[in-house]
């Protein structure tokens, strides 16, 4: 009998980017200010009608663009009106017991709220491959094989009741564009082979309950050794700023 069950790992980095600026300094005996401009207010205010953010001194406040650059200048983009949320729905995966040459799926839904002036990606990778506690160990995926070989930063198709393994699908919002349907798969990067991680989800764009779907696929064949084997996989988010 083949059991199999997956634990995730949730971890969110917060990643602020400050880039080199010229500014213009100021000082006397007793300071030192070296800005650009000087803000003399800047806030959140509110109240039962309204709410307002805003920034009082600084020079030429709002947002520029122009092909190759954003400029979004004053506190009222500094300030996030929807602050970063990740979550998985379910972290504790079982895939029951497994049949050889009749995959197994099972579901998990990742969902992010991103108000950033920069972009979010989340990133996921397996802690190792699939295997019991005798060291018996399911492959990761490499697909269908042929033109339909996939590999960490590739998805393919994963049709074929021949064809054994461990892998993952995508669907939902922000997702990498080669998870075009719900036939294709990539295996997940292997933390103990020296792979770095995939990126699963990003986007530049501000958005509120971002949803993607993770389809867990698995597939053995009658020589594959019975027991319990498990895994666990490590989702980042990381939001910049």
């Amino acid at each position: 009998m083949h059991k199999l069950i997956i634990v995730i790992i949730v971890i969110i980095f917060i990643k602020i980017i400050t880039p080199e600026a010229n500014a213009v300094p100021m000082d006397s005996s007793r300071f030192k200010i070296e800005s650009a401009n000087v803000e003399i207010a800047g806030g959140n205010k509110t109240s039962t009608s309204y709410k307002l953010a805003d920034t009082v001194g600084q020079l030429a406040a709002g947002q520029y663009s122009s092909t190759g650059y954003v400029v979004k200048a004053g506190f009222q983009y500094l300030h996030s009106i929807i602050p970063f949320r990740f979550s998985i729905s379910d972290i504790n995966i079982d895939l029951g017991t497994l049949v050889p040459g009749t995959p197994s799926t099972a579901t998990t839904n990742l969902t992010v709220y991103f108000g950033g002036a920069g972009q979010y990606q989340v990133t996921a990778i397996e802690e190792g491959p699939l295997k019991t506690q005798s060291s018996n160990v399911i492959p990761d995926t490499s697909c269908d094989g042929g033109a339909n070989t996939c590999n960490e930063s590739l998805a393919k198709v994963w049709s074929s009741a021949s064809a054994y393994g461990f892998g993952y699908g995508m669907s939902g919002n922000d997702i990498s564009t080669d998870f075009i349907d719900g036939t294709y798969f990539r295996p997940f990067p292997d933390r103990t082979a020296a792979e770095s991680s995939a990126t699963i989800m990003t986007s530049i764009n501000v958005g509120k309950n971002r949803q993607s779907t993770v389809t867990f696929k698995v597939n053995v064949s009658s020589i594959q050794p019975a027991g319990s084997y498990q895994t666990v996989i490590n989702f980042v988010a990381t939001p910049s700023y």
